[in-house]
């Protein structure tokens, strides 16, 4: 009897575990996934418009993973740091107009694109007479819509924002306003000290050398540098560097890079202080003495020229103690041979 039961027991755990599964089947829902993938063109337009005037600029979207449903918009932005990225503002503002001169579409309407479909947008900028003249800053907004699912009742979509930055320079006169300035030229050194109420920057000579520039933009257009990095070494050695033309827009400013810079590993533990922070030049080697580094930039034609310039010393100071070490270690073995 009590085999029976215990025989019964058995059958019901079984019989429970065989059920339970299916009935986690036809409860679970299925999840879909949709793939994002949009790209738009030109990614960047650099204008100049007068007061009552408007130029019309055709972009390309072009939908490379599933179908999905699109809108666009145009919001302003503004500088966010000094590392060239910016902040996208949630409502519009300025006294620029945009609008498409698309026959079946408008800007804030949904559309469709199919896989690797494309759509032409054609925006029309318009500045209206009147208008201030200075820089305003625009993003045309490219988004996914969410979807629903006919066939399914639950699924999971992503959603994706590309953007194209509009640079729109008003002037009725076609002047542009440049006032530059650079507001810090310094290396980041091993070590600093000061020396006769001056400041001394201080090296290794395997250290790699980081070099930070930041130019302010104290005008009402954006300006883009050009020019170079000079290094000046005690024995006559000289190095250039190229600045790279970038945009600071204005009433900002931005940390300038200069190329080549030679690449060095930044590990996650690295203390090199050319791995702690954005900087706009490494320069690596092997230094010994005295070195001066300076740069001249200019911002196109007729442009006012801005310059600075700071130095650094460098010593084998790890080679240094380790032929100390080494003759220590040499002098001591020749004198347990003698004792010997």
């Amino acid at each position: 009897m009590q085999n029976d039961n215990l025989k019964f027991k058995i059958r019901k755990i079984l019989i429970l575990f065989l059920i339970l599964p299916l009935l986690f089947f036809f409860k679970t829902k299925k999840i879909f996934s949709q793939q994002i993938s949009l790209s738009i063109s030109p990614p960047l337009i650099e204008t100049v418009i007068k007061p009552g005037k408007s130029i019309l600029i055709a972009y390309t979207i072009i939908n490379y993973a599933d179908p999905a449903i699109l809108t666009a918009k145009v919001l302003p932005f503004e500088p966010k740091n000094n590392f060239g990225q910016i902040k996208i503002k949630e409502e519009f503002e300025g006294p620029i107009r945009f609008s498409l001169d698309n026959s079946n579409l408008q800007l804030g309407q949904s559309f469709f694109l199919k896989t690797n479909d494309r759509e032409q947008l054609l925006l029309r900028i318009r500045v209206p007479e009147g208008a201030k003249e200075g820089d305003y800053y625009y993003t045309l907004l490219v988004e996914s819509q969410p979807q629903t699912s006919q066939t399914e009742k639950t699924a999971s979509f992503a959603k994706a924002t590309i953007g194209a930055n509009i640079l729109i320079t008003v002037t009725d006169s076609g002047k542009i306003e440049i006032k530059p300035k650079i507001v810090l030229f310094e290396v980041l050194p091993r070590f600093r000290f000061s020396f006769l109420g001056r400041k001394i920057n201080f090296f290794d000579s395997t250290d790699p050398v980081p070099l930070i520039l930041i130019v302010e933009n104290r005008g009402k257009n954006l300006i883009k540098p050009q020019g170079q990095i000079v290094l000046k070494g005690n024995f006559g050695e000289k190095a250039k560097f190229e600045i790279v033309p970038q945009n600071i827009l204005s009433q900002s400013q931005r940390l300038i890079q200069a190329s080549p810079s030679a690449e060095i590993d930044c590990f996650p533990s690295s203390k090199l202080k050319a791995c702690q922070s954005p900087v706009s030049l490494i320069i690596s080697g092997f230094f010994v003495g005295f070195y001066r580094l300076s740069t001249a930039i200019i911002f196109g034609e007729n442009s006012p020229q801005v310059s600075a310039a700071t130095s650094f010393f460098a010593f084998p100071i790890k080679i240094f103690f380790g032929l100390i070490l080494a003759l220590i270690i040499i002098l001591f073995l020749l004198k347990r041979l003698k004792e010997e």
